[in-house]
């Protein structure tokens, strides 16, 4: 139960987020294992640039956080998940609504604990891509995070 009620509010407080709100991104899709989640935004007047395209700053934004969100919820309390680092690559304008699907699968999680348990930080590399309504690759964005468990002694100490 505790997994579907995190679930809810999570999806709950991410599409009432103003950043989100005020750009047009929607999570529509948040699985129960928390290893996949879809998220949409639709083209409007204020998501669209001077030439008629997807703001990138918007599609920048759709990238943000989820990779985080989905490993924490994996790996449990014992570990500290941060964003450390972000880029995007446009590939085409996106026009209409795009659409990205973030995936960790069993094999990530595991390799990022393993190296977070052997005592040092590890910095995981995330991509996920954009696509738009015919499914042309619009832009890929690529989330590097900072993991470490919470009892690990920094080096030097």
């Amino acid at each position: 139960m505790k997994g579907i009620e995190v679930r809810r509010r999570l999806l709950r407080w991410i599409n009432w987020w103003p950043p989100f709100v005020g750009m047009g991104v929607k999570v529509r899709r948040i699985s129960a294992d928390m290893r996949a989640v879809d998220v949409e935004m639709v083209q409007r007047f204020w998501n669209t640039n001077y030439v008629g395209v997807h703001f990138g700053g918007s599609l920048f934004a759709m990238t943000d956080a989820f990779y985080m969100l989905m490993l924490l919820e994996n790996l449990g309390s014992q570990y500290i998940v941060w964003d450390k680092a972000a880029s995007i690559r446009f590939r085409r304008p996106g026009r209409g609504t795009v659409r990205a699907e973030f995936r960790l699968t069993q094999e990530q999680i595991d390799q990022v604990r393993r190296e977070a348990d052997a005592g040092e930080k590890t910095e995981p590399v995330f991509t996920v891509e954009i696509h738009d309504e015919s499914g042309e690759v619009v832009a890929v964005g690529e989330r590097t995070l900072h993991v470490r468990r919470k009892d690990a002694k920094p080096n030097g100490a």
